[in-house]
C-alpha cells in the first residue's frame, strides 16, 4: 500500500515538474519579446509631444487599433503643428470649430483616418509601387487612408437633394461598372521622396508649386515635412510631420464649393452625371442611419476621361493609383462663358442644342487620365491626345493635389483641336452634320493635326440632301436617291462614293498654297488627299467630275483655322465617271488638235477596247499620268522607226503585227504607272512606265527639274517637256499632260 502511494507521489511530483517545465517554455514562445517596440499609441502617449494628435486618435475612437496588433503607417503631427498650421486651423473652423478641443468625433476620424495608412511603410519602401509582380522602385507618390467618403448629401442639376455615393469605378458603358458594393472608395494621401522625383525626371518644384508655403526636405507628405522618419512601432510605423495634413478633397468634391468654377461644373453635371439608385447601398445606408431613404451612385458618364468622384484611378491592378491619378484644369468661369460664346455656340442658339459629343470634347479637353506635373505641361497628353497649352506660370489661377488627381484652375480654355482646325469648322456647325460623319470615318485624326495646314471644301447637309444623299440611321448606312429616277439605294457604294468626293476636298497646303483662292487671276492646279487633282480659277474649282458634268462650282467664301482655312462652295466636288480614253477623245478628236495622233494610234491600237473603252493596261482605281507628245514629237517618232508611217506621215492602221506591237509599246512607255505627277517639284527621280521588258520588269523614265523646269527622260538621253497651255488635263485618278518630244524606250 505505501508502496503504492510512494509511486502514485513520485508520478504526482514528475507531472508538476513536467507541467511547470512547459508552461515555461510556452510562456517563453509565446510572451512578447523584449525587444519589441511598443505599439503607435503607446510610444505617441509616452514620447509626449503629440498630445492634440492622441486627443484625435481618443475622440475618433483609434485608441484600441493603434494600441493593439496591426500592420499601419501614420504621419503623426506634433503639438507645435496642431499650433503653427494655419490650414487645419482653417479646416476645423470651416467645420464649425476653433480648437482641437472643440471637434466632434465625426471631424476627428477625418484627421485621423487620412494620416492613416494601410500597412507599414518606411521612408525607403514608401515611394515604391505594389506591384501584382511585386515592387516597382520609385514610381509611387500616394498611399491609400483609412478615410472615405461613403454616404453624403447631393443635389442634381434639377435641384432635386438627395443621399449618394461616390462611384469607386469609371463608367466603362456597362450596367454598374462604375459601383463595386465592396470597396469604400478610400482617401490617397501623397508623398514625395528625392527618389521618386529624380526618378521620375522632377524636380522639388515640381513639388513647391503646389506648396509654396512649404520647403522639400527630400521627404515630404502633402505640405508637410517629414521631420522624424522610420520610428518602428508593434504595430507599424511612424513618421513624424510638422504639419497637420488634413484630408483631401476628390476633385468632384473640390468643384462643388468652387463659384469661381460653377459654369465648368453645371455642365459638367447637367450633360454627364446621372445619379443611379442602388440597392445595396440603400440597404447598408437604412441599417446604419434608419430612415427610408433611397440612396444613388452619383455616376459619370462613359465619354469622358474618367469619372471625378472615382478614388481608385483604373484599378487594372489593386494599387494603381498608388502611382498616379487625374488632371483636370478647369477654366474660370469668365474665360469659359467667353469661349463657349464664340466658338462653341458660333452656329448653335445655345448648349441645349449642342450634339453631346461636342459637350464631351470640350470637357476632355481638360481631362487627363494621368498626373499632369507642372513641369510637364508640354508632354503629358489629355483624353484626345493633346497636351495643356498653357504656361504654368501665366495661365493658371489655383492648383491642388487632390486625393484622386491634380486639380488647375486656369484662366483660358484648354482649347480641342477638333475645335480649333479645320475639322471644327465642319464639326461645330449643325449644317454640316453629314460632312462630319464622313470625316470621322478617316481624315479626323489627320486635318486635327494642328502642325499641318490644310484647305477644306465644304460640303453642306443642304447640298448633299439636294444630290440625293443622306444617312439612314436605322439602317446604320448611307442612302442614295436618284433625283432624275427616284430610285434608293442603301449599299457600301454610296459611302465609298462619298468618301471619293470628301478625299477630293481635302488639300495639304503647308505653305498656303491656296490663300488666294477666290482671287481673280489666280489659277492653277494641286494634288488632294485622295490622290486625285483638282484646277481652280478665281472663285470657281474644277474637279474631273464637275467639268465631265460640265457643272460650275463656286466659292461662296472662305474661313481661317488654327491650321488652315475652309472653303464653302455651291456644289459638290464631283468624281468622273468617264473611262480614260474617253477623256483622251475628247482631247485628240478636233484634227487641229496636238493630242490628235496620239489619240488615232490609240483608237486603232490592239490596246483599246471600242466596246468597253478600257485600255490593256489600265486597272480600274489606280492612278496614270499620260504623257502624249504632240504632232511634231509624233512626226519625229515616225521618221524614228518607233511608229509606223512613211517620211512624216503617221500610219495609224497598220496592218503588220510587228507595226502593232510598235505602236503599242510606244504608248505604254508614254504612261506612267500607279502615280499621277504635275509640275510641282514634288516627284523626283526614276518612275516605272506601264511598259515591259521581256524579264516583265517596268521599263522606267526620270522626272527631272533641271533649272527649275519639268523635265521627262528616258534611258537615251531624250528629254521632254511640259507643253504647259495643253497640259493639266484632268480624267479618271489621271492627268494628261502635252510634252514636247518623244520618249525612246
Amino acid at each position: 500500500m505505501h508502496k503504492k502511494i510512494y509511486h502514485l507521489a513520485a508520478v504526482v511530483v514528475l507531472a508538476a515538474l513536467f507541467t511547470t517545465s512547459c508552461k515555461k517554455k510556452f510562456d517563453e514562445y509565446y510572451e512578447r519579446p523584449a525587444n519589441l517596440a511598443d505599439p503607435i499609441y503607446k510610444q505617441l502617449v509616452d514620447k509626449g509631444k503629440f498630445t492634440n494628435f492622441v486627443s484625435l486618435i481618443d475622440k475618433a475612437g483609434y485608441k484600441s487599433t493603434l494600441a493593439s496588433a496591426g500592420y499601419w503607417t501614420i504621419f503623426a503631427p506634433t503639438d507645435s503643428a496642431f499650433t503653427a498650421d494655419t490650414e487645419f486651423a482653417a479646416f476645423i473652423k470651416g467645420r464649425g470649430f476653433n480648437t482641437v478641443a472643440d471637434v466632434d468625433s465625426v471631424t476627428a476620424q477625418m484627421v485621423v483616418q487620412y494620416l492613416l495608412v494601410f500597412n507599414a511603410f518606411e521612408k525607403d519602401r514608401i515611394d515604391d509601387f505594389q506591384s501584382n509582380l511585386g515592387w516597382v522602385p520609385n514610381v509611387a507618390f500616394k498611399r491609400r487612408t483609412a478615410y472615405y467618403t461613403g454616404f453624403y448629401s447631393d443635389t442634381t442639376s434639377a435641384g432635386l437633394a438627395l443621399k449618394a455615393i461616390p462611384s469607386n469605378r469609371n463608367n466603362n458603358g456597362t450596367t454598374n461598372s462604375y459601383y463595386v458594393f465592396a470597396d469604400n472608395g478610400n482617401k490617397y494621401l501623397p508623398s514625395f521622396t528625392s527618389e521618386y522625383l529624380a526618378a521620375q525626371g522632377l524636380s522639388q518644384s515640381d513639388y513647391t508649386y503646389f506648396y509654396p508655403g512649404s520647403t522639400f526636405s527630400g521627404f515630404n507628405v502633402a505640405n508637410a515635412k517629414v521631420t522624424q522618419k522610420d520610428i518602428a512601432a508593434e504595430n507599424g510605423v511612424i513618421h513624424i510631420i510638422d504639419k497637420v495634413v488634413t484630408p483631401a478633397k476628390n476633385i468632384d468634391q473640390y468643384l462643388r464649393n468652387k463659384p469661381e468654377y460653377s459654369l465648368f461644373r453645371s455642365i459638367l453635371e447637367r450633360f454627364m452625371v446621372l445619379f443611379v439608385k442602388n440597392a445595396e447601398a440603400t440597404r447598408r445606408y437604412q441599417v446604419l442611419h434608419g430612415g427610408a431613404d433611397d440612396v444613388s451612385v452619383k455616376v459619370y458618364s462613359n465619354l469622358l476621361a474618367f469619372s471625378a468622384n472615382n478614388e481608385n484611378y483604373f484599378k487594372l491592378q489593386d494599387n494603381d493609383a498608388q502611382k498616379d491619378g487625374w488632371t483636370i484644369f478647369v477654366p474660370t468661369n469668365d474665360s469659359l462663358s467667353k469661349y463657349i460664346n464664340t466658338v462653341v455656340l458660333q452656329q448653335y442658339s445655345n448648349l441645349n442644342a449642342l450634339p453631346l459629343s461636342i459637350i464631351a470634347d470640350l470637357l476632355n479637353a481638360h481631362m487627363w487620365q494621368s498626373t499632369v506635373w507642372p513641369s510637364k505641361f508640354n508632354s503629358t497628353y489629355n483624353f484626345l491626345g493633346e497636351p495643356a497649352k498653357m504656361n504654368p506660370a501665366a495661365d493658371i489661377v489655383e492648383k491642388k493635389v487632390l486625393s484622386n488627381g491634380f486639380f488647375y484652375g486656369t484662366k483660358k480654355v484648354n482649347e480641342p483641336n477638333v475645335f480649333a482646325t479645320v475639322y471644327g469648322k465642319a464639326y461645330l456647325d449643325p449644317r454640316y452634320t453629314l460632312m462630319t460623319r464622313l470625316l470621322d470615318i478617316e481624315l479626323k485624326g489627320i486635318i486635327t493635326n494642328p502642325s499641318v495646314k490644310y484647305t477644306l471644301f465644304m460640303m453642306s447637309d443642304a447640298v448633299l440632301a439636294a444630290k440625293g444623299y443622306s444617312y439612314n440611321s436605322g439602317a446604320n448606312s448611307w442612302q442614295f436617291i436618284n433625283p432624275v429616277s427616284g430610285a434608293v439605294s442603301i449599299n457600301d457604294s454610296n459611302r465609298l462614293n462619298l468618301l471619293r468626293m470628301l478625299n477630293t476636298c481635302v488639300v495639304e497646303t503647308p505653305n498656303n498654297e491656296l490663300a488666294n483662292l477666290g482671287t481673280t487671276g489666280f489659277k492653277g492646279i494641286i494634288g488632294t488627299y485622295g490622290s486625285e487633282f483638282i484646277k481652280y480659277d478665281g472663285n470657281k474649282v474644277f474637279t474631273a467630275g464637275t467639268i465631265e458634268r460640265n457643272v460650275s462650282v463656286t466659292i461662296d467664301s472662305v474661313r481661317k483655322a488654327l491650321n488652315g482655312q475652309v472653303v464653302y462652295l455651291n456644289d459638290l466636288m464631283y468624281f468622273p465617271y468617264l473611262a480614260i480614253s474617253k477623256n483622251i477623245e475628247i482631247l485628240g478628236t478636233p484634227a487641229t488638235s496636238e493630242f490628235n495622233y496620239f489619240w488615232n494610234y490609240l483608237k486603232n491600237s490592239t490596246l483599246y477596247n471600242a466596246a468597253t473603252f478600257e485600255i490593256t493596261g489600265l486597272a480600274a482605281g489606280s492612278f496614270y499620268t499620260f504623257f502624249i507628245p504632240n504632232k511634231a514629237a509624233m512626226i519625229q517618232a515616225i521618221n524614228a522607226g518607233l511608229l509606223p508611217g512613211t517620211a512624216g506621215v503617221p500610219n495609224f492602221t497598220p496592218t503588220l503585227t510587228a507595226d502593232k506591237v510598235l505602236v503599242e509599246k510606244f504608248i505604254l512607255y508614254h504612261i506612267l504607272d500607279k502615280r499621277t505627277v504635275i509640275a510641282n517639284g514634288i516627284d523626283v527621280g526614276s518612275y516605272p512606265s506601264l511598259l515591259r521588258n521581256a524579264a516583265g520588269d517596268p521599263v522606267t523614265f526620270s522626272i527631272l527639274y533641271p533649272g527649275g523646269i519639268f523635265e521627262v527622260g528616258d534611258g537615251f538621253n531624250r528629254k521632254a517637256r511640259l507643253v504647259t497651255a495643253l497640259s493639266n488635263n484632268l480624267s479618271n485618278r489621271t492627268v494628261i499632260h502635252l510634252v514636247d518630244n518623244y520618249l525612246k524606250y
